[in-house]
């Protein structure tokens, strides 16, 4: 079996930050999103991962390289403009041949184990077998459609009207049959190849399709707040561990990660929580759930519940909670206040913070 990744798409619902490098590539608990897939898809002992990679493409490549840090041989498939789901298959065609495959949504964040729906798969060997589970609104996903006996029955894209509150999480396992569906549908009214349209269209032509029902942790990680909340899950997930350098005037309670590099002086460091290498905290408190990247500096702040990336800054803040600071970026105090919740900069941006 190998597997297919999909790492295009533009990232609308994460601006500003997503003006500036891929979504897949957004760090959770101090590691990109894509690492979790990569590594999840290495649980299921495949070997072969075809990545499909749009406008950022270099960046992508660039920090994930050809795969051998995870064991795995990674081939990147350039997609010229972001036409569906079904159209990442379609290209994939030579790359795929005529094996089974994994099918992979890259900005996806999931907790758990997939071994089991891998397993049944490949035991009955449906012509797909599409990963489920309960969401409150399914008007934004596709939705499945299933009859007493839970076979399944029918799948719309975010549709209006869902007939179900079961919604396809970004986990497809596929028989070769896929490739024939997809060269049958047309575009859908938005323009692209639906995944979903290419299912239906086996389902319709008589192909065996199943649901798996997923009930660890999901997350879609297209908005801020969804990003803040991976964090504070995986952040649950670390072992301590200190590599920098810590004085003996600050203190560390908690699960907490000092990567190598990092210099803490007159701090406080409240678990969970990860400070990157080569990263300054001085006469602050970060935490609980906090995952500052590299080469970063905090001085005389507060900051919780909060993702910072590579190389910002905040500086005299006193109270930074619940924010996603942006890579370069540099957050100080304004003339009316020194504290902000809910804050998401982009790159390079420089903000002064006003109540």
């Amino acid at each position: 079996m190998k597997a297919l990744v999909l790492s295009g798409g533009s990232g609308t619902r994460l601006r500003p930050i997503s003006y500036a490098m891929p979504k897949q590539l957004v760090p959770i608990a101090g590691k990109p999103v894509l690492e979790y897939v990569l590594e999840n898809i290495r649980d299921l002992d495949i070997k072969e991962v075809g990545i499909i990679v749009g406008d950022w493409a270099q960046e992508i490549i660039e920090a994930i390289g050809d795969g051998s840090r995870f064991g795995l041989r990674l081939t990147y498939i350039h997609q010229e403009q972001p036409l569906g789901i079904a159209h990442c298959v379609r290209l994939a065609r030579e790359y795929l041949g005529d094996d089974d495959f994994v099918l992979y949504l890259g900005d996806i964040m999931l907790d758990g184990d997939l071994t089991a729906h891998a397993r049944e798969f490949a035991e009955s060997r449906p012509a797909a077998r599409i990963i489920v589970r309960q969401v409150p609104d399914p008007r934004a996903f596709g939705v499945i459609e299933l009859d007493a006996a839970g076979q399944v029955l029918s799948l719309a894209e975010k549709p209006g009207e869902p007939r179900s509150d079961l919604a396809a999480i970004g986990v497809y396992f596929f028989t070769s049959e896929v490739h024939r569906a997809v060269d049958a549908i047309a575009p859908s009214a938005r323009g692209e190849l639906e995944i979903t349209d290419a299912v239906q269209w086996l389902l319709e032509h008589g192909s065996r399709v199943e649901a798996g029902r997923f009930t660890d942790y999901w997350r879609d990680t297209g908005r801020a707040e969804d990003v803040l909340e991976c964090n504070r899950r995986m952040l649950g997930r670390l072992a301590p561990r200190v590599s920098g350098e810590v004085g003996p005037d600050s203190e560390l309670v908690g699960t907490v990660v000092i990567e190598e590099g990092a210099r803490v002086t007159r701090s406080r460091i409240v678990g969970p929580t990860v400070i990157g290498a080569g990263t300054v905290v001085e006469d602050s408190q970060i935490g609980p759930y906090a995952s500052v990247g590299p080469r970063c500096t905090v001085r005389s702040s507060r900051l919780s519940d909060s993702i910072v990336l590579d190389d910002a800054s905040i500086l005299a803040v006193t109270g930074l909670h619940g924010s996603l600071i942006g890579r370069g970026a540099s957050v100080t105090p304004g003339a009316r206040g020194e504290e902000c919740h809910r804050l998401v900069v982009g790159d390079h941006v420089q903000i002064e913070i006003a109540a």
